[in-house]
């Protein structure tokens, strides 16, 4: 996973409440079972229409919107079922923070193991960012500092310490178990010593 630290883009904004993660990414694209190539499908049914041609109107087929690498969106994102080809698709599409005033728990969780910040301010601040996405100017995400800067603002935001650690040193959850793998390598020793019918089955 890669490390997250600054980010700066021209934000997409996207005002639906309750988008679930059958709009993010609908059923038919859930077959695979790697992280790449879902990008392209991302909001499939808002993007293209009954032909597969994309919707000129919709916001990430329009410049410089699909270059998009924050996205703002409605309350409640990532409702729905706990799909986490939902992340798959945002990240592989280029998404790497998702700004709410709330998210489903689930999808919350699931982005952070996917390398992407989901972001929890107030509506009122969702709004005033979505202006920087209208203007298409970047704003900037700190990490570090658990800050987002547009104009001349600055507005902080609360995260979880072991997941803000998580995302500055690109650790998942397979990176989070190899950190421990000298432990596991003694704890498999040990017991091939003292019960070896354990690992012999």
């Amino acid at each position: 996973m890669e490390k997250f630290n600054n980010l700066k883009s021209i934000p997409s904004y996207l005002s639906l409440q309750n988008i679930d993660t059958d709009m993010i990414i609908p059923k038919q694209f859930l077959k695979t079972i790697k992280r790449t190539g879902l990008g392209k499908s991302l909001f499939y049914e808002m993007r293209y229409d009954e032909n597969g041609k994309k919707i000129a109107d919709f916001i990430l087929n329009k410049e410089p919107y699909n270059k998009s690498k924050i996205l703002l969106a409605g309350k409640n994102f990532g409702c729905g079922s706990s799909r986490e080809h939902a992340p798959w698709a945002l990240s592989d599409f280029g998404i790497k923070s998702v700004v709410s005033s709330s998210f489903a728990d689930i999808f919350y969780n699931n982005c952070f193991k996917n390398g992407i910040l989901p972001i929890k301010i107030d509506d009122k601040i969702v709004v005033e960012l979505a202006e920087y996405c209208k203007r298409k100017e970047e704003i900037e995400i700190n990490l570090e500092k658990q800050e987002i800067k547009y104009g001349n603002k600055i507005v902080k935001f609360e995260l979880d310490a072991f997941k803000k650690k998580c995302l500055m040193e690109g650790l998942d959850d397979i990176a989070l178990s190899m950190e421990k793998i000298s432990k596991i390598d003694d704890y498999e020793e040990k017991l091939q010593n003292t019960k070896p019918w354990v690992l012999n089955k």
